[in-house]
């Protein structure tokens, strides 16, 4: 699955957002949903762990395992769904982010490539609602740039 998404920010504004948990928490999560960091780690190796918090008091973690980051330009990551105690939930498949940050003349412009271990874990995300989310959370983004 490959996002393409322009935004009328400078690629520094834009890689901040992705790339700082503070910033991640304001928009990660589609509204009425919010994103809770417990902790990040943005380095090669690192880890993000967060929560999307319902408005019922619902937590879903995840664990996203930063593989290759280059400085304004791209990072990798394995997105991981876990239980409360940290253990990966072996029913849904790990979702492989390959993200590209580039400069256009009235922003920036991000390419985010996601991919699956099989067609099933591809099917599951789009039947939990990941195109509207993603779709929402990106509008999030929107709004806090133009802040």
């Amino acid at each position: 699955m490959t996002i393409t998404r322009d935004f009328n920010a400078p690629l520094a504004d834009v890689w901040q957002a992705w790339t700082e948990s503070d910033l991640l928490d304001q928009w990660w999560a589609p509204r009425p949903w919010k994103t809770e960091t417990k902790s990040m780690d943005f380095k090669n190796g690192g880890q993000w762990l967060y929560a999307m918090a319902g408005p019922n008091g619902e937590k879903h973690w995840n664990r996203v395992e930063f593989g290759t980051i280059d400085a304004k330009k791209s990072f990798t990551a394995t997105s991981l769904f876990i239980d409360d105690d940290g253990n990966i939930i072996e029913s849904f498949s790990p979702m492989y982010w390959y993200n590209r940050f580039s400069e256009t003349s009235t922003g920036s412009r991000v390419v985010v490539e996601v991919s699956f271990d099989n067609e099933a874990g591809l099917q599951q995300i789009i039947e939990m609602g990941f195109k509207d989310g993603f779709t929402m959370a990106l509008g999030n983004l929107d709004e806090l740039l133009a802040k």
